[in-house]
């Protein structure tokens, strides 16, 4: 019986994932290669299970600053991207500087917010929300800008105004954006409270990984790394659900013929 692709597309990401570990861990044995260089998977589970508690704590530290941060940048972006989508003229006054800001490295804000908010979890709130807001502003307002013209002078022409075309039309066509762009924000905002916490905070995952990184705890700073990408797959997956539930009208079904 021939294996069904839908089965092939749920067991290759798995498959592809342990085949990695499993390369790594032969390729760390077969080379003799130091935990303090480059550990091998079986030294990160140890470590993992020895300081299972520490990395619980800093892990829910860096999940709430990563998430607090991330809902700011939904809001302002959404807020954002519906002007800068809706009207031609913030189009014109607001993206240049967005798309300057958005070519800052973020990394460079940090020394500023512990100035001005000191060291702990603001600056980690504040950098994850200045790193992830950037992309939902641009589709949503990719979204409004997705609306014809055609049909925006048919909707006028049996008596809609501007704002209920905005909001019966243009919002509805611009949520499968604004969901595909949560998914990159979610991600985003994971590196923004990391690159803080590496510098400016006594908690989270990063300031976990700058601390095992001194006395040369390499098993455990991979392990940060993983529990970090651990969490940002699960949030990815998580929106993406939401978006297949939300907006599955806009996405055609790769199990339909033709």
């Amino acid at each position: 019986m021939a294996v069904k692709q839908s089965t092939v597309v749920k067991v290759a990401p798995w498959a592809l994932t342990v085949a990695l570990f499993l390369v790594w861990e032969a390729v760390c044995t077969g080379l003799k290669i130091p935990d303090y260089l480059m550990p091998a998977p079986s030294a990160i589970w140890v470590a993992g299970l020895e300081y299972a508690g520490p990395i619980m704590m800093h892990a829910l530290q860096t999940l709430w600053t990563t998430l607090a941060g991330f809902a700011i940048a939904v809001v302002v972006g959404m807020l954002l991207g519906l002007a800068v989508g809706a009207s031609p003229l913030v189009y014109q006054a607001c993206y240049p500087l967005l798309v300057g800001f958005n070519s800052i490295p973020k990394v460079a804000f940090v020394p500023v917010l512990v100035v001005w908010f000191g060291i702990g979890t603001i600056p980690a709130i504040l950098t994850a929300f200045l790193i992830s807001f950037f992309p939902v502003v641009v589709n949503v307002a990719t979204g409004l800008a997705t609306l014809e013209p055609e049909l925006e002078d048919v909707l006028r022409s049996l008596g809609a105004r501007r704002w209920q075309i905005l909001y019966k039309v243009g919002i509805p066509r611009s949520l499968p954006f604004f969901f595909a762009s949560l998914k990159v924000a979610i991600t985003l905002a994971f590196v923004g409270s990391v690159i803080s916490e590496t510098v400016a905070s006594n908690l989270g995952i990063g300031y976990l990984m700058m601390s095992a990184s001194s006395s040369m705890n390499m098993p455990l700073v991979f392990a940060g790394l993983i529990v970090i990408g651990v969490m940002g797959v699960v949030m990815y997956e998580l929106f993406a659900l939401a978006e297949k539930r939300l907006t599955g009208w806009a996405h055609r079904n790769p199990n339909a013929p033709g």
